[in-house]
């Protein structure tokens, strides 16, 4: 509960800032007239000043900015998978269309009263203003650029898009990274029981409890393949709180508070296995038609197969000694076991695993 607070305070944060900038931008844009039609805008003629325009447009930005990182919230949380998208686009639009209708109304009555001069007419003077007009099709794209912000954070991970942006991955760079593989338990006897139509209803719904606890644990989605998906950290933020082994756990505890809705429509609550390893490797952008960040090196093959060992001794949860030596894992919450040194397929080296299981309390 206190990590999806934050999740939404911070996302708050971002919006009322962008906002901000946003409508501060429209105004500077207004005041000066730039590409401004004649007899549309009045406020120069009676020269108010600049800032003071910009601190109604801020004070009225706030409200607003809660406001619409509330609605995408919810949305996002609780209607992203049981409304279609056209339902939400056309419910959210007619959302933010009366909220600026209500917000727009105070600034330019307050705007009228500090002037002196009435600068509506009517309940309706809305339908007939091009400024106000102007604001919304301001708004709709100011909106569609910060979509598109978060579609490309989520996409490739927090940070990660400005920097590509910038160009960093146009050359492979070397970063230190956490990864998680992590599959569903056997899948294949599931499918043919299921069918391939309802094995993928189930997979679908997996990944969607997976989303829901991917931000709490500051992991990154980098990739799904078929019934499996690849997460990642910084080395910082895997470590931190434990993230790369807790999402493991809070990914199951999320499974186990529906399994009334598993067990009704498939007659089984799905149960994952994961292999936990970290170290250096490179990162690249790859591709010009579907770009994307690729990531190459040892950990990668590492990781999975230390994943295709959990069949083998029975585990949930299998990690590198290395990663393991870098968590703080409280000996009253968890109970890690070494297994013998293995001689993973493909290595030249063995390398030391533990198995980490949660003591129930």
């Amino acid at each position: 509960m206190k990590r999806t607070l934050r999740q939404y305070l911070v996302y708050t944060l971002r919006s009322v800032v962008f906002w901000i900038l946003a409508f501060s931008f429209l105004i500077i844009i207004r005041y000066f007239g730039i590409f401004e039609e004649k007899g549309v805008s009045i406020l120069p003629k009676y020269q108010v000043p600049l800032i003071e325009l910009l601190t109604y447009v801020s004070l009225s930005s706030i409200p607003f900015g809660i406001l619409y990182a509330s609605i995408e919230f919810f949305f996002d949380r609780f209607l992203a998978k049981s409304l279609s998208l056209g339902v939400i686009l056309f419910t959210k639009t007619f959302i933010y269309l009366v909220i600026l209708i209500i917000l727009v109304t105070i600034v330019v009555e307050y705007t009228g009263y500090v002037l002196d001069v009435p600068l509506t007419e009517g309940n309706d003077w809305w339908s007939k203003n091009k400024t106000f007009w102007t604001i919304v099709l301001f708004f709709i794209v100011a909106s569609l650029i910060f979509s598109f912000i978060k579609i490309a954070n989520e996409k490739f991970g927090r940070g990660v898009f400005m920097k590509m942006l910038l160009g960093k991955y146009r050359k492979p760079q070397e970063e230190q990274r956490i990864f998680m593989f992590l599959d569903l338990k056997s899948s294949t006897t599931i499918a043919e029981n299921l069918g391939h139509y309802t094995y993928s209803q189930l997979i679908q719904d997996c990944f969607y409890d997976l989303n829901t606890v991917v931000r709490k644990y500051d992991a990154e989605i980098y990739q799904y393949v078929g019934d499996e998906a690849v997460l990642s950290w910084t080395y910082a933020r895997g470590i931190k709180r434990n993230n790369a082994i807790e999402l493991y756990y809070g990914f199951t505890e999320k499974l186990l508070s529906r399994s009334q809705h598993y067990h009704d429509k498939y007659g089984l609550l799905p149960v994952f296995k994961a292999g936990i390893h970290g170290g250096a490797l490179m990162v690249a952008e790859v591709g010009s038609v579907k770009k994307e960040l690729a990531y190459h090196g040892d950990v990668i093959n590492t990781t999975a197969r230390i994943q295709a060992e959990c069949n083998t001794y029975n585990a949930n949860v299998l990690i590198s000694e290395n990663l393991l030596a870098e968590m703080s894992l409280s000996e009253e919450k968890y109970f890690t076991k070494k297994i013998d040194d293995l001689l993973l397929k493909g290595k030249a080296k063995t390398i030391n695993i533990y198995s980490i299981s949660k003591i129930a309390l």
